[in-house]
């Protein structure tokens, strides 16, 4: 079992920035690959970004690429994502996920662990 926890998200304006953070407890959060969606009201929950087990391939969805950053500590235990750049349509609840997978997937349904989410609003 791995417990995952968000924090950071928030209100910005747009053009602003927001730092999302997700603490993992549990099993060893180093053997698992990393993982950020949103949903807004009335959607799908979407891939924005992940990130493998080792760090070293970042993957983003086309619609975030060049403004969010993902990274992680495997250290403390905790992924990150750095939001620039925002705008409306970035508004959603943000949640981090775990996969065992050893490389990136956008597939919602490998990610077997999820946190409960952070709102993120961005006004105009």
């Amino acid at each position: 079992q791995v417990q995952l926890v968000e924090s950071g998200g928030g209100l910005a304006q747009a053009g602003g920035s927001l730092r999302l953070s997700c603490a993992a407890s549990g099993r060893t959060f180093s053997g698992y690959s990393m993982g950020w969606f949103r949903q807004a009201p009335g959607k799908e929950r979407d891939f924005v970004a992940g990130i493998s087990r080792a760090s070293n391939s970042p993957y983003y969805a086309d619609s975030v690429k060049g403004r969010f950053t993902i990274s992680r500590d495997n250290a403390k235990n905790t992924v990150y994502l750095q939001m620039n750049s925002l705008k409306p349509e970035d508004t959603a609840v943000y949640y981090c996920a775990a996969s065992s997978s050893w490389v990136v997937t956008t597939i919602r349904e490998r990610y077997a662990y999820w946190g409960q989410g952070t709102q993120v609003t961005v006004s105009s």
